[in-house]
């Protein structure tokens, strides 16, 4: 069975189903219109089992979840929309939101693909420099009745163990190639990888935002529909899966039940901070909540963009300098101590 549909999927998919739903038609007809006009078999079983589930239940959230290739989001963001009304708003915003994170994605691979290019350059000089380089230059020492010692010597030493024990580190790079391919390709390991992003130092911030631009989102959308607080905090709850914005945002549920007014709740439990925590304050009183959320939600956007790229323009000149250094101290570590020898014995 097919995994997850990827994001420029998801963006096709929820745009063809706001036109379809825009236009009068019902969700029913429209995903069976949809599945007639698709050529691939694998996308006609999708929309298929789609079908089938809508026709049992009547609801095209159960229908996406039951399909299995739909993300959690997804799901939980139609379910808002069927119970709120705006089905079709929904869907356009999902659209719109894949679509921003295709290319988002497609961003960060092209910035990370020449790092990537250069790293495994950089190790292949230094592979060779440990491998190859070093016991030449071992000979060269013994020729002049010398022998490396230090840092040089550590190196050499390295490099002898790199080729005695050479089948262990062929083990571990297929290990690794191995919880590379398990992260990537199945469903169950990338929810553990971006578990570990969450609490991760240098990723936390980044998936905390994730997470609250998705909470601003779904809250813009359910006030749009009228519907009060405590119903949208119950609904949209779903929408993020980092363990300290749950814990913030059932922090507010407990405060509202308890009679403490909503914008109050929200300033005090930390979910939004400094700027975004006044405009929620004066889009409830003005009672524009939805129009507040909705643009908290584009600005965090914004702000996960602009982070990643930091991180990644940070990322390249570390890298450089920090393997430059590498090659140059294994270098300098064998000349010095050559050129002193060449030296005394002039």
């Amino acid at each position: 069975m097919k995994g997850q549909l990827n994001n420029q999927e998801l963006s096709i998919f929820f745009e063809q189903l706001s036109m379809i739903l825009r236009s009068g038609i019902s969700a029913l007809e429209g995903i069976s219109i949809m599945k007639d006009d698709t050529t691939a078999l694998e996308g006609r079983n999708i929309l298929e089992r789609i079908c089938a589930s809508l026709e049992e239940t009547g609801f095209l959230y159960t229908a996406l979840e039951e399909s299995g290739v739909f993300p959690d989001y997804a799901v939980h963001m139609v379910e808002i929309g069927e119970t709120a009304g705006k089905l079709d708003d929904v869907t356009l915003s999902l659209s719109l939101h894949y679509e921003r994170e295709a290319n988002l994605m497609d961003t960060i691979k092209s910035a990370i693909t020449y790092p990537l290019i250069l790293l495994g350059m950089m190790l292949l000089v230094i592979f060779v420099l440990v491998i190859k380089v070093m016991p030449v230059f071992e000979q060269v020492f013994l020729q002049l009745g010398a022998s490396m010692t230090g840092f040089s010597a550590a190196i050499l030493k390295m490099g002898q163990n790199f080729q005695t024990y050479s089948i262990v580190f062929v083990l571990l790079a297929a290990c690794v190639v191995c919880g590379i391919f398990y992260i990537c390709k199945s469903e169950k390991g990338r929810r553990r990888f971006f578990r570990f992003l969450e609490t991760w130092g240098p990723t936390g911030k980044i998936a905390e935002k994730i997470g609250a631009s998705r909470f601003a989102d779904g809250m813009s959308l359910a006030f749009q529909s009228g519907l009060d607080p405590e119903e949208s905090l119950l609904l949209v709850s779903r929408l993020t899966s980092h363990p300290g914005l749950k814990k913030k945002i059932q922090l507010v549920q407990e405060k509202i039940s308890q009679g403490e007014d909503f914008s109050e709740s929200f300033a005090s439990s930390g979910i939004f901070t400094g700027l975004y925590s006044r405009m929620v304050i004066i889009g409830y009183r003005t009672g524009s909540m939805d129009e507040v959320m909705h643009r908290i939600a584009l600005r965090y956007e914004d702000e996960i963009a602009e982070d990643i790229q930091g991180k990644i323009n940070l990322l390249e000149p570390t890298m450089v300098a920090i393997l430059s250094i590498l090659v140059g101290l294994i270098l300098l570590s064998v000349m010095l101590p050559l050129i002193g020898i060449m030296t005394n014995i002039g």
